[in-house]
């Protein structure tokens, strides 16, 4: 049931499938653990197009919640009002869970009421009670808003009527979206006649009716950048004149007073000029604004509180430092009492032994006196005696230097006899291989002389057989000119022979020539015309060639 009026008032269609779905079970009991939660999200909220009666909604969800979370003591305010003080909280609260609504945008909601019921705002009387207020909680839940307001803590003096006329037009201001409100004479465009209506202005509309309790509804008024109002001077007996303009229409509208005139022209021209530069509703940039100051204060108050934190941290570093500090001096002061007292007690006790032991070094030291004139007499029996030692020395050394010279002398004769005979069979060896050198240079020279003395012959052998080719070509060259000589000197005297055959046949007969049959045998070309011999003979000859190719080779 929920569901389905939640769709019908969203204006999103209710799908039963998905419900079901969602909150499957079987036998075991549900299938899905999931709660109410995310169905209202990813079926309900996310299908949502903004195209819905926000005040409707609202009204469903106060019905929902008002019965368990009313007061049940008496109230100053109808359940109507103590909606619409509900829907107020909501717009007014702060964007965190659970919602409340903080001192300063409670006294901005009273301040409303206040200036709406036509009273005076007692300033001394919140700042208590916001001091109160902070010493035990941030804000107000919207029940205790609504208790608040119904207590008539701040609406002393007013009755029941003024304090909901107070909230249903603070209502209409801060979530209608009602800039201005009221009745005024309007002229009609066909009869030109001129009917009083109750208007309603909100940021992109003006909305006329036939009475306040806007159930007849007689026309809308577009407004964009484009519109413009203007004041219209005094006729046909109606006052307080002003004209709206409009793309498609112009509408003259009389005020019941200047002021009231005044109100509206300036309302509309306001409304005009937030279309044109694109800007909320003043209530809810006013409230943008009061956010972002609290946010920025807020932020202010942190950073100043870091601050306040790390001053006081440094000054209890700081503090820390100072008594380590002090402490470190007392006791490097005590260390340098001890010490001193340590350093004076150790000069006494250096003192007496000092004495003992001055004492001790003077006896030492006579008895030092007697061991060295004792052992005086007897270092210089002691020197006499390194003395002829020493002379024995140098005799003894001079004899061993000459016996040292004799050997080195006896060496030296050795060494150069010993390299006067290696020289000798290095220079034997030398010879012997220079010998066996030479001796295999002639046998390879030998060799090589032969060698060549064989290839001189064949190559002369060589070359008498190929001038005696070249001479056996010569006379077959010879001989193959006289045939050919022959041959032409037969070919000349068959050719005057034909020569004048053909005469004596053209002048017996009248011929020109004879058709003769060509020969059968293929003619030979050589270098010097058509060959003089048959294809059998020029075949023999080659045989004949090659034979004596052969031979010579």
């Amino acid at each position: 049931v929920l569901s389905h009026n939640l769709c019908t008032v969203l204006n999103v269609p209710h799908d039963p499938v998905a419900l079901e779905e969602h909150f499957r079970d079987d036998d075991e009991g549900p299938v899905s653990n999931q709660g109410y939660m995310p169905y209202l999200n990813k079926f309900i909220l996310e299908k949502v197009q903004g195209n819905f009666d926000k005040v409707e909604f609202n009204r469903m969800c106060w019905t929902l919640c008002a019965k368990k979370n009313l007061s049940k003591s008496p109230l100053l305010i109808s359940d109507e009002d103590a909606f619409k003080v509900w829907v107020i909280f909501n717009f007014l609260s702060e964007d965190k869970y659970p919602l409340i609504i903080i001192p300063e945008e409670i006294e901005y909601l009273l301040k409303k009421l206040t200036e709406a019921m036509g009273a005076g705002w007692q300033q001394e009387q919140f700042d208590h009670y916001k001091i109160a207020l902070n010493s035990s909680q941030e804000g107000l839940s919207a029940w205790e808003l609504i208790d608040l307001i119904g207590s008539g803590q701040f609406s002393k003096g007013m009755d029941r009527q003024t304090v909901s006329m107070a909230i249903n037009e603070v209502f209409n201001e801060l979530i209608l979206d009602v800039l201005k409100q009221g009745y005024m004479l309007k002229k009609g465009h066909k009869r030109k006649n001129w009917m009083e209506r109750w208007f309603v202005l909100k940021p992109n509309i003006i909305s006329y009716y036939v009475s306040e309790d806007l159930k007849d509804k007689k026309g809308d008024i577009i407004l964009d950048g484009n519109c413009c109002v203007e004041a219209l001077p005094d006729k046909d007996g109606k006052k307080c004149l002003f004209l709206i303009k409009c793309l498609d229409k112009s509408f003259e509208i009389s005020a019941s007073d200047k002021k009231k005139k005044q109100e509206w022209i300036q309302a509309i021209q306001t409304t005009v000029n937030l279309l044109k530069a694109g800007s909320p509703p003043p209530h809810k940039e006013a409230r943008q604004k009061r956010k972002e100051l609290r946010q920025k204060l807020l932020a202010e108050q942190e950073e100043l509180e870091r601050q306040m934190k790390e001053l006081q941290m440094a000054n209890e570093n700081k503090q820390k430092e100072l008594e380590n500090v002090r402490k470190q001096l007392e006791a490097a002061a005590a260390r340098a009492a001890e010490e001193e007292k340590k350093r004076l007690q150790t000069q006494v006790e250096l003192q007496d032994r000092f004495s003992l032991e001055l004492e001790r070094e003077k006896m030492v030291r006579q008895k030092m006196e007697e061991q060295v004139a004792q052992k005086s007499s007897e270092l210089e029996q002691y020197l006499q005696r390194v003395r002829e030692l020493e002379e024995m020395y140098k005799q003894l050394q001079e004899a061993l230097e000459d016996e040292k010279q004799a050997r080195q002398d006896e060496e030296t004769v050795r060494k150069l006899q010993a390299r006067l005979l290696e020289e000798e069979s290095a220079k034997r060896a030398e010879l012997e291989k220079w010998h066996l050198q030479q001796q295999q240079t002639i046998q390879m020279t030998e060799a090589e002389k032969q060698e060549l003395e064989n290839q001189r012959m064949m190559k002369e052998q060589a070359l008498q057989a190929a001038m005696q080719q070249l001479e056996q070509l010569e006379l077959e060259r010879k001989e193959a000119l006289e045939q050919y000589e022959e041959v032409k000197k037969k070919l000349e005297t068959a050719a005057n022979n034909t020569k004048s055959w053909k005469d004596k046949v053209a002048h017996h007969e009248g011929l020109i020539r004879l058709i003769e049959p060509g020969s059968k045998n293929p003619h030979l070309i050589t270098n010097w015309g058509p060959a003089a011999f048959t294809e059998a003979e020029l075949e023999q000859r080659g045989k004949s060639w090659k034979g004596k190719k052969a031979t010579s080779e």
